[in-house]
C-alpha cells in the first residue's frame, strides 16, 4: 500500500514525484511505457515560455512564469543543461502592430520580467534573418532553451534516490474507491495497487483516467504537432525563439537554436481523435516550412536530419486542471497540460506536493538529496581532462556516436544509473547517442552490443522504444554471439534509416538535440 501513486511519468508526473521526493511518505509512478519520458514530453519544442502568452490571471499563466522562474536554480541542482536564448514574437502586417501591445501588457500583468516592444531596425539587429518584412517584435530575454529528456530525467532520478518507485509497462486499466477508503488500481498486466491518494498525470489519457472515478467528466484533444530538425551546421541560423503572432491554434510555427546546437522549426496544430497519432504527413511539413519561412529568411530547410510529431493534450476550456476532484476526495488531477507544460512542470510538482502536503500534513525528511549529477559528458573536455579520464575508464576512450561523438563510457553510465536505459531510444535520451546526423544509421549495432552485455537482454529482445519494437526479431541458433552482432549490424542500421525514414514520434526525441 503507498500514500501516494503518481499515474504518468513524463514531465508532469516526475515533477510531482520529485517534490514529494523530499516528504516522508512511501509514493510510487505508474508508467504503461517502458521509460520515463515516453509520451508529449519527449516531442516537444523543447523551450521555456516567458509567460505573456496565456491568459490573465489563468492557472497556466501563474505556473508559466513561475516555472520559469525557478529554472536556474533547478538547472543547477539537478544539472541540466538551459540557456536563456530570449525569443521574439515577430509582427510582418503594420496593421497587426498592435498584437504584439496586446501580448506586452498581457505579460507585464502575469509578471514576466524585461519586455519590450522592438522597432523592425531593433529586431533586425538581434536578428538580421528575420523576413524583411518584419515591422516589429515582442522581445522576452527570460524565453530559454532546455533539453526536455534531460529535464524530465532528472528530475525522476532525483525521485526515485530519494525512495519514490517506479514500476514501468504497467498501464492504468481500472480505478475505484473501496470499502476501506483507499484507491484500488488494477493493471493491464494484472498487478494490483492501492493507495491513500492518486495523482493523475496521465497526459493525454488523463481524461480517461479521470473518467474513471468522476461524474463530472473531461476531455482531452489530442493536437498533433509535426516539426523538423535541421543539422548543427545551421543552428546560428537564429539566436533567439523565433515566434509569429499566436492563433487561437497556439503559439504558433517557431525557429529556435536547441540548446544542443540545432535548429528546430514547428509545430503544427492538428486536432485527431486518436492518442497515440504522431506520424507525420506530407502536408503537416509542407505547411510548417511554409510559415516558418514567413518569418525568417533563407531558412535552411535542406539541412533537416529528422522530422517527427508530438501530441498535446489540449483541454476544451485552455487551462490547466490540477486540484483534488470534487466528487473523487483524494484524487487530485493534473490534466490538460499543453504548452507551457515544459516551462511549468517544475511548478505543476511543486503545487501537487503543497496540495498533499496540506491535506496529508506530510513532513520533511532530514536526508532529503537536493543535487543530482548528470551523466559525464565527454563533449568540451580538454586532452588532459579527457586522457585521465580515460585513464580511470579506458570505456571513455571508446566513440560509439560518431555524430554526437558519445562514448562507450557514457553509455554504460546511461544504462546503469537509477532508472536506467534498456533500449536503444532510452539511450539516445540519456546521451545523444543516435541524435546526429545519420540518426542511429551507425552507432546502432554497436549500442546493441553494450545493452545486451551489461544487462543480459538477448539481441532478438533488444527493443529501439519497448514493447514490439525489436530491431532484430529473429536469430538462428548457430549464429553464435559473433554472427549475432553481424546480423545486429546489417538489421539495426537498416531499422534506424527506415525509422527516421518514417518519422515517427519516437525519432522525434531529437527535440533536444
Amino acid at each position: 500500500m503507498y500514500d501516494v501513486i503518481i499515474i504518468g511519468a513524463g514531465v508532469s508526473g516526475a515533477a510531482v514525484a520529485w517534490q514529494l521526493g523530499r516528504f516522508n511518505i512511501k509514493t510510487c509512478v505508474l508508467e504503461k511505457c517502458e521509460d520515463v519520458c515516453e509520451g508529449t514530453s519527449k516531442a516537444n519544442s523543447a523551450i521555456i515560455h516567458a509567460g505573456y502568452d496565456a491568459a490573465e490571471g489563468s492557472l497556466m499563466a501563474k505556473l508559466n512564469v513561475r516555472g520559469n522562474e525557478m529554472m536556474d536554480e533547478l538547472s543547477k541542482e539537478l544539472d541540466i543543461p538551459f540557456k536563456r536564448n530570449g525569443s521574439l514574437v515577430v509582427c510582418i502586417h503594420k496593421e497587426e502592430l498592435g498584437g504584439l501591445k496586446d501580448l506586452y501588457d498581457r505579460g507585464i500583468k502575469n509578471g514576466v520580467k524585461g519586455l519590450k516592444i522592438l522597432s523592425r531596425e531593433e529586431a533586425l539587429e538581434l536578428e538580421p534573418n528575420l523576413s524583411e518584412d518584419t515591422v516589429g517584435a515582442l522581445y522576452a530575454p527570460s524565453a530559454g532553451v532546455v533539453c526536455p529528456f534531460e529535464l524530465n530525467i532528472a528530475m525522476a532520478e532525483n525521485a526515485c534516490e530519494n525512495g519514490v518507485e517506479f514500476k514501468f509497462n504497467t498501464e492504468v486499466k481500472d480505478i475505484s474507491k473501496g470499502e476501506d477508503g483507499l484507491w484500488h488500481i488494477k493493471a493491464a498486466n494484472g498487478e494490483e495497487f492501492c493507495a491513500k491518494y492518486v495523482v493523475n498525470a496521465a497526459g493525454v489519457y488523463a481524461d480517461m483516467i479521470h473518467n474513471m472515478v468522476s461524474k463530472d467528466k473531461i476531455r482531452i484533444i489530442q493536437r498533433r504537432g509535426d516539426y523538423c530538425l535541421l543539422d548543427k551546421q545551421v543552428g546560428g541560423h537564429v539566436t533567439h525563439t523565433i515566434f509569429p503572432q499566436p492563433t487561437s491554434l497556439g503559439k504558433g510555427v517557431l525557429i529556435s537554436p536547441t540548446i544542443h546546437g540545432n535548429l528546430i522549426v514547428g509545430p503544427t496544430a492538428v486536432e485527431t481523435d486518436d492518442k497515440e497519432a504522431t506520424n507525420t504527413t506530407a502536408e503537416g511539413i509542407e505547411e510548417l516550412i511554409t510559415k516558418a519561412g514567413s518569418h525568417v529568411r533563407n531558412l535552411p530547410i535542406k539541412n533537416v536530419i529528422t522530422s517527427f510529431a508530438g501530441l498535446r493534450a489540449h483541454e476544451e476550456h485552455h487551462d490547466f486542471i490540477i486540484g483534488e476532484v470534487a466528487d473523487a476526495p483524494c484524487f487530485i488531477d493534473c490534466a490538460g497540460i499543453e504548452s507551457p507544460g515544459l516551462t511549468a512542470s517544475p511548478a505543476i510538482g511543486e503545487m501537487v506536493a503543497g496540495i498533499l502536503k496540506e491535506k496529508m500534513g506530510l513532513t520533511e525528511k532530514s536526508d532529503f538529496v537536493a543535487t543530482r549529477k548528470g551523466i559525464v559528458r565527454t563533449e568540451g573536455l580538454s586532452v588532459a581532462e579527457m586522457n585521465e579520464l580515460i585513464r580511470k575508464n579506458p570505456a571513455y576512450g571508446n566513440i560509439v556516436c560518431r555524430c554526437e561523438m558519445i562514448t562507450e563510457g557514457e553509455i554504460i553510465e546511461a544504462i546503469h544509473r537509477p532508472l536506467g536505459a534498456k533500449s536503444l531510444d532510452g539511450v539516445k535520451r540519456r546521451t545523444r547517442a543516435g541524435m546526429g546526423r545519420c540518426q542511429a544509421g551507425f552507432c546502432s549495432p554497436r549500442t546493441m552490443e553494450i545493452i545486451n552485455r551489461e544487462l543480459s537482454i538477448p539481441y532478438e529482445k533488444i527493443t529501439k522504444s519497448g514493447g514490439a519494437s525489436v530491431i532484430v526479431p529473429t536469430r538462428t541458433k548457430a549464429a553464435g554471439a559473433a554472427g549475432a552482432a553481424a546480423s545486429c549490424a546489417a538489421d539495426a542500421g537498416t531499422q534506424a534509416n527506415l525509422g527516421a525514414a518514417a518519422s515517427k514520434e519516437s525519432d522525434g526525441e531529437v527535440t533536444g538535440a
